[in-house]
């Protein structure tokens, strides 16, 4: 069957109605739209149970690595770029203009380089675009690359350029940016009072090739506290700044009454929060005791209780509409951004010692063999009895430390987590341990020391509490026929485990592609490994076999859990989903709260209309925040990295390479983090082969072998906090030279000082991010 791609119908229906793996091949190839289910449906005139033969086509092709599904769930050939997608001018080279993909989720894989070409424009005409903006694009290979032809300029994310002010041999200034994917420093036209070393916000000026940056606004020292903070705020455009009808509606909400008489009162019982030491709001706080009913031999009844934000920020208020916008709280080292404002964040819906709060109480009823056998969810009021630090709770149990609420709170806590982690073990969810680093600041905000999380068995009884009470919340909903939010992580595709069949092969490790991949597939293959020295890196593949969660209102499962229904419940306080999964909750059991007459508040808290039309949307929108702040949070705490390592720049230190390109590998540095580059051009004069499917660069002549998971000794040559990427050499390569030479930039593009031919290339805090 071909189709008419003019008219986007086939010229001719198959008497089957499916069309083949190629036939949809060639029409996402030569579709000037984004092909999504929708379309390519209506072009091969399918209807009823055909469009769902093609869903599960689709699929099939999307695990046998044919095709990819990229933004606006639009298909796309596996491992090459959306046919139509958002770029971002980041670069020019010489006359022409360079994007990147605005979203580019491929794991382990840089972001391609596209070349812009504007249709019409003649080699003299000043090009009608410039560094910093979107464009909507047609995309094609062409060669060995890509480029690009621009349908649509799309409205800046951010109007202005962040850089630092630096000012070069020859007197003139250059705004250095932070953004790693703009490679090349803009002068500064018009510096206003800027000066040398101010982090500064600027506008581009002209077309290019003669663009300049015209200073704005002056942030200040970069290096000053708060500033590396501020560096990732601005550049990823996260929303910091409350608009003072949202304050005012805070102050309005948090005034009021709890409703006591009409809420199940548990003040009685001694529940308690346990969080990380430096946790700056408290949105959960957990409770067990033995079940005292006789059908339950041997279990358990538990409390895992929520602040109730559902109470007070509703459907369709300003509050509401800041807080999707928001998606999420973003926390780094020196202050957090949060969700909501720090009258609800960090008061009235921080769920403190000694004080009553509102709570959604989630009640859970457990065997003796760990299984959660009964749910039921109620508003209440709680009042913590401590807040206590996941430390101070481990000692406690450990007996390292006195504590008052042993008895009643503690041990009973810990007889129930041994429950539920029968059941834990039983679903084997995938067991990848994944170091958390945390930054430590003085209170002037200067770095005192960079370290890996401790993870303590404290840990992983709040985790195991918060994932019973989100799976009960999930199959609640379900039981109830409400619309639930989905915490979703899809199993690996099948590109992947390709990818990871090879890279084991490599070790004479087999991997079966036709087996039913589950998370103990994974955990059975790492304890084959044992302590052997490839541990960590075969770990590091299997990570990167994973694909990356999302909310959804349709139901996937969550791979990594081994679970079948999973939602986010038990974080409403800094995160969207978990609202809504609250509001879905309060209409579901009927536990909507009046308001007092008079009070500017809608009156419903459970979902809207809006909520419910919306739902897939939203879930679009809130897990691209997520990635946003996952990535500003990670970028951030690079530069803490980096800036602690600058005073140990010459040192030798232990590394591990995470990852390998043909063009020289990367590496961290052992229980400190940061992705620094060794090219391979400071090798030394052996060429070296990159093997793909190894993921490895090997000597020709030495036999010398740099591959993923690898441990090694390397020097710190660079460490560069503005933009947090370090560089390393290999010991026996030549010692640095001393402190960097100031740049001449009187002729641009040259770096005096720095061999031409080495490209410089940087490379709740986690609670229940699951």
């Amino acid at each position: 069957m071909a189709f008419n791609q003019k008219q986007k119908k086939p010229a001719k229906v198959r008497a089957a109605g499916l069309p083949t793996r190629q036939q949809v091949m060639d029409f996402i190839a030569e579709a000037d739209t984004p092909a999504g289910k929708r379309e390519i449906a209506k072009a091969f005139g399918l209807k009823g149970q055909e469009k769902i033969a093609l869903k599960a086509l689709l699929k099939d092709m999307a695990d046998e690595g044919l095709i990819d599904i990229g933004p606006a769930r639009a298909f796309h050939k596996m491992g090459g770029v959306p046919k139509v997608t958002v770029l971002r001018i980041v670069d020019v080279d010489d006359t022409t203009l360079i994007g990147t993909p605005e979203k580019w989720e491929a794991e382990g894989q840089p972001a391609p380089r596209l070349r812009i070409v504007e249709r019409g424009k003649s080699k003299t005409r000043q090009s009608a675009l410039t560094i910093g903006d979107r464009v909507l694009a047609r995309t094609e290979e062409a060669g060995r690359g890509w480029i690009a032809h621009p349908m649509k300029k799309l409205a800046k994310a951010s109007e202005e350029l962040l850089g630092v002010v630096e000012e070069m041999a020859d007197g003139k200034l250059w705004l250095r940016p932070v953004d790693k994917r703009i490679r090349k420093d803009t002068p500064i036209s018009d510096a206003g009072n800027a000066r040398p070393g101010d982090l500064v916000l600027a506008e581009p000026h002209g077309r290019p090739p003669r663009i300049s940056a015209r200073v704005t606004d002056i942030l200040g020292d970069p290096f000053a506290p708060r500033s590396f903070s501020l560096i990732a705020i601005h550049k990823h455009g996260i929303p910091h700044i409350f608009p003072d009808r949202v304050e005012d509606d805070a102050l309005t909400v948090a005034a009021l009454p709890l409703h006591e008489d009409k809420r199940e009162d548990l003040r009685h019982l001694p529940i308690v929060a346990i969080d990380p030491v430096d946790a700056r709001d408290h949105d959960d706080a957990v409770w067990a005791a033995p079940d005292e009913d006789e059908g339950n031999p041997g279990g358990y009844k538990a409390i895992v209780a929520i602040a109730d934000v559902s109470y007070y920020v509703r459907p369709g208020s300003a509050l509401d509409k800041e807080a999707r916008k928001r998606g999420n709280s973003v926390y780094f080292p020196d202050l957090v951004v949060p969700m909501l404002p720090h009258q609800l964040s960090s008061d009235m819906c921080s769920l403190r010692a000694g004080e009553d709060r509102a709570a959604m109480a989630c009640h859970l009823t457990i065997n003796a063999q760990g299984k959660v056998t009964a749910w039921r969810f109620t508003r209440a009021v709680i009042r913590v009895a401590a807040v206590l630090a996941y430390e101070d709770a481990q000692a406690a149990i450990d007996g390292t430390r006195d504590n008052a609420l042993l008895e009643p709170a503690l041990k009973p806590l810990w007889a129930c987590w041994a429950l539920l982690q029968k059941a834990r073990k039983a679903r084997d969810p995938l067991a990848l341990d994944l170091p958390e680093r945390r930054v430590v600041l003085d209170e002037a905000g200067k770095i005192v020391s960079v370290a890996v999380r401790e993870r303590l068995d404290a840990h992983m009884l709040i985790e195991d509490y918060m994932i019973a009470a989100n799976v009960a919340a999930a199959k609640a909903l379900e039981q109830k026929k409400a619309p639930v939010m989905y915490r979703v992580h899809e199993p690996p595709s099948r590109d992947k485990l390709v990818a990871l069949k090879d890279y084991l092969a490599t070790f004479d490790i087999g991997f079966a592609l036709g087996q039913v991949v589950k998370p103990s597939t994974f955990n059975q293959l790492i304890a084959k490994i044992g302590e052997a020295e490839e541990k960590p890196q075969i770990m590091e593949m299997i990570l990167r076999s994973q694909t990356q969660a999302y909310y959804a209102p349709q139901n996937m499962g969550h791979f990594g859990l081994a679970l079948g229904s999973y939602a986010h419940f038990t974080s409403p306080i800094r995160r969207y989903a978990d609202l809504l999964v609250h509001r879905a909750l309060v209409g579901a059991y009927g536990l909507d709260l009046p308001v007092p007459k008079g009070k500017d508040v809608p009156d419903r808290s459970s979902l809207s209309q809006d909520d419910y039309e919306n739902m897939g949307r939203v879930g679009e929108m809130i897990s691209g925040h997520e990635r946003r702040a996952m990535e500003a949070e990670r970028e951030t705490i690079d530069r803490y990295v980096a800036a602690y390592l600058s005073a140990h720049v010459g040192e030798v230190m232990p590394a591990r390479i995470t990852g390998v390109q043909n063009f020289g590998f990367f590496a961290t540095v052992e229980g400190l983090g940061g992705d620094g580059l060794v090219p391979v051009s400071t090798m030394g004069a052996e060429h070296f082969f990159y093997d793909e499917a190894g993921r490895a660069l090997q000597g020709v002549e030495s036999g010398d072998r740099y591959t993923v998971g690898q441990r090694l000794e390397l020097r710190l040559a660079d460490a560069d906090p503005i933009n947090g990427s370090l560089r390393f050499e290999l010991p026996d390569s030549p010692a640095p030279r001393g402190a960097p030479m100031k740049r001449d930039r009187t002729r641009p593009g040259i770096k005096r000082g720095r061999p031409a031919n080495i490209r410089h290339i940087g490379g709740k805090r986690g609670k229940h991010r699951k």
